[in-house]
């Protein structure tokens, strides 16, 4: 039996050098579209996230922050995801994202457990630091689910390969200071960072923080093997833009073999 964590790792490599992980928070746009919504995204991204709304989302930009206050508001929560996340049939392996104090007061061998029955494959934490981590690590060990763990452009190389080596699933490379939602340049020293973190981790590397355009996944498709699609994708979806057909739009036209 394959390892829910091994089909997030497997779905990136298959997307030879131009995965796309989308970021969702979760009951958004509303509850009502919140499934029909999701599912269009997973059939067109390679790996998704549903983000856990919370109340105080210090890493995430005003796009990200409005759309977990809307969800809030309509009574979203983890136990709401987890439900619906039961019921659907999705086309790409999907992970939580989230900050940790849900998570611990929802019960971790609880969570672990759920996320299972769910079919949800892993869990992102931006809160949780590596050398806080450990226990939730050896948890999701023992169920054979991911704990995707972050590193950033000021992250020194030899933390670098620890944060790696303690990933399971991919490893997020945050590719801007700051929060997420705005544009990012991806300068030479942003794509030297990439380099680094590339040549430290075993497992694919996805880039996140201000991605918005096929020039930009076209630029780094040379340094990572994928990207993280989180504020475009909700802008673009309350411009009512189609978000199955957004996410096509941002792969390059010609994938290398």
């Amino acid at each position: 039996m394959v390892e829910p964590r091994t089909t997030i790792t497997r779905a990136i490599k298959e997307a030879n050098g131009s995965a796309i992980c989308a970021y969702l928070t979760g009951g958004y746009p509303s509850p009502e579209a919140f499934g029909k919504t999701l599912r269009a995204i997973a059939s067109s991204a390679d790996v998704v996230e549903v983000g856990v709304p919370f109340s105080d989302p210090m890493a995430d930009g005003l796009t990200i922050q409005e759309s977990s206050r809307v969800s809030l508001e309509t009574g979203i929560n983890l136990t709401t995801i987890l439900d619906e996340l039961e019921s659907m049939q999705l086309a790409a392996p999907h992970v939580l994202m989230g900050y940790f104090n849900p998570f611990m007061a929802f019960g971790l061998e609880r969570l672990a457990d759920r996320m299972l029955e769910c079919g949800t494959a892993g869990l992102i934490v931006p809160d949780l630091p590596l050398e806080e981590s450990k226990d939730l690590r050896a948890l999701f060990d023992t169920k054979g689910l991911a704990l995707v763990q972050l590193v950033a452009p000021t992250t020194p190389t030899d933390r670098i390969e620890r944060i790696a080596d303690a990933s399971s699933g991919f490893v997020y490379a945050v590719a801007a200071t700051g929060t997420t939602g705005g544009s990012t340049e991806f300068d030479q020293d942003t794509v030297d960072y990439l380099d680094r973190v590339k040549a430290a981790s075993d497992l694919p590397v996805l880039a996140g923080f201000g991605v918005r355009s096929s020039q930009q996944v076209e630029k780094l498709r040379q340094h990572v093997d994928g990207v993280v699609v989180g504020s475009a994708l909700i802008d673009a979806i309350d411009q009512r833009k189609d978000p199955a057909e957004f996410l096509s739009s941002l792969r390059p036209t010609e994938v290398p073999a």
